[in-house]
């Protein structure tokens, strides 16, 4: 062998054992076991047992002060199946619309004096009035971040002092590997941003998903205060405490408020698929 070939394979070698480092074996390692976990996760959730309809609306008949709390994406939209949206405007197509049989309904229930209608929802406000501008419910945006009243304009109910210094960086992540799954998109929201893959090939969107965690945990968000969403076939990364859970304290209390309740709520039904967010 000659020095030439010899220094030639001592540069390559040099430089994978530089980038393949111990460090980084170990933050990949660590990467892939939450992945595994987050699946298993996943796997095993238990299914909420199936609602009880006849106890339910005798309950509601009788109930005096109703509160209604209703999501949006695959609880109010139209089904979509991605393998009948192969051809088409792409954007077009993936955006949310509220189903048409249900606006009948809905809007009945909006018009009952005794019972509150809200929709909380994920989506941005914009998405939200497209869909509701029409009735007369309650709005909340961002996962509750933003409340909007029956009659009034949109309010944040967002906590002070919220980090939002990852954007930038995660945001140049979404942008990459959008480029590189097929069919996907990302939505820029004011909290959060969200990757999905749910028009996308299903294996090859969640190996793309999975190295999209491991860039974002060894990177962008390594050390900042941010909660990361694997859903079925998405990512959300939001700032910590951006949960649909810890909103919606603050809004039912400016609903309590607006309406100047007297007569206590006696009667409560979420629909939606809010475990876990």
């Amino acid at each position: 062998m000659t020095s030439d070939e010899r220094e030639k394979r001592h540069r390559h070698n040099y430089a994978h054992v530089t980038t393949h480092t111990a460090q980084d074996w170990a933050e990949t390692f660590v990467c892939e076991l939450n992945d595994t976990v987050a699946e298993a996760l996943m796997r095993t959730r238990q299914v909420p047992p199936d609602l009880p309809n006849r106890t339910a609306i005798q309950q509601y008949l009788q109930s005096k002060n109703r509160l209604l709390i209703l999501g949006f994406n695959s609880t109010l939209t139209e089904p979509v199946e991605s393998s009948g949206r192969r051809g088409g405007d792409q954007i077009k197509e993936m955006e949310l619309k509220l189903h048409p049989d249900l606006k009948g309904p809905l809007r009945a229930l909006c018009e009952d004096e005794s019972t509150t209608v809200i929709v909380l929802s994920g989506s941005d406000r914009s998405v939200l009035d497209e869909n509701f501008g029409e009735f007369n419910l309650w709005l909340a945006a961002e996962h509750g971040m933003f409340l909007r009243p029956t009659d009034g304009e949109w309010m944040t109910t967002m906590p002070e002092h919220l980090n939002m210094d990852w954007v930038d960086s995660v945001k140049h992540v979404f942008e990459y590997f959008t480029e590189r799954t097929p069919r996907s998109h990302f939505e820029h929201r004011e909290t959060s941003f969200v990757w999905n893959y749910k028009y996308a090939d299903v294996e090859f969107g969640r190996l793309q998903a999975r190295d999209m965690l491991q860039h974002l945990w060894t990177g962008p968000i390594s050390n900042a205060a941010v909660d990361v969403v694997q859903g079925s076939r998405s990512v959300e990364v939001r700032s910590v405490g951006v949960t649909k859970g810890a909103a919606i304290d603050r809004i039912l209390g400016e609903i309590v408020h607006s309406k100047s309740m007297v007569t206590p709520i006696d009667y409560v039904l979420c629909i939606g698929h809010f475990l876990g967010k």
